[in-house]
């Protein structure tokens, strides 16, 4: 059997922190472009759907990545295995959108239908960039450094 370095727990979260982060913002900006667009304007909508995303999405994400490295049996690192990643990240969290916006503004109309969608393209390229970027990180630094500089203290 070969042995295989996976990715840390404590990768995933950072991982999944980090993504949140820019998801969040990225999540924010679309609803407030289609709220306005249809002339319901609500910063108070697109930062309540933007939070609640960050909480619910940062779990889901944790347990997708750690799928990802059951079922690959170490990080997706071809150009392949990110677009797959991608994609199946894509469906969960659009859906995840869809439901959450939904649930807030109180109607699953056409409004969070164009929320959700209109995230398909921002997100997909921004998470693809998001895993390259994270595959930079050498496995075992991140572990690393926590040991030594924020756990010793």
């Amino acid at each position: 059997m070969v042995k295989y370095k996976a990715s840390s727990h404590i990768r995933s979260i950072l991982k999944g922190i980090s993504w949140r982060v820019i998801a969040t913002t990225d999540t924010v900006l679309v609803v407030l472009l289609v709220t306005c667009l249809i002339g319901e304007c609500s910063l108070e909508n697109a930062l309540k759907i933007g939070a609640t995303e960050f909480i619910i999405k940062l779990l889901i994400y944790y347990l997708h990545e750690r799928t990802w490295i059951r079922l690959l049996k170490r990080e997706a690192t071809t150009n392949k295995d990110l677009v797959y990643k991608s994609i199946s990240w894509r469906i969960v969290a659009t859906t995840t959108t869809f439901i959450i916006s939904g649930i807030i503004l109180d109607s699953f109309n056409e409004v969070a239908i164009y929320i959700a969608l209109s995230e398909l393209g921002t997100k997909f390229i921004l998470y693809y960039l998001h895993e390259k970027l994270w595959l930079k990180l050498p496995l075992g630094k991140i572990r690393n450094y926590i040991k030594r500089n924020l756990l010793k203290k």
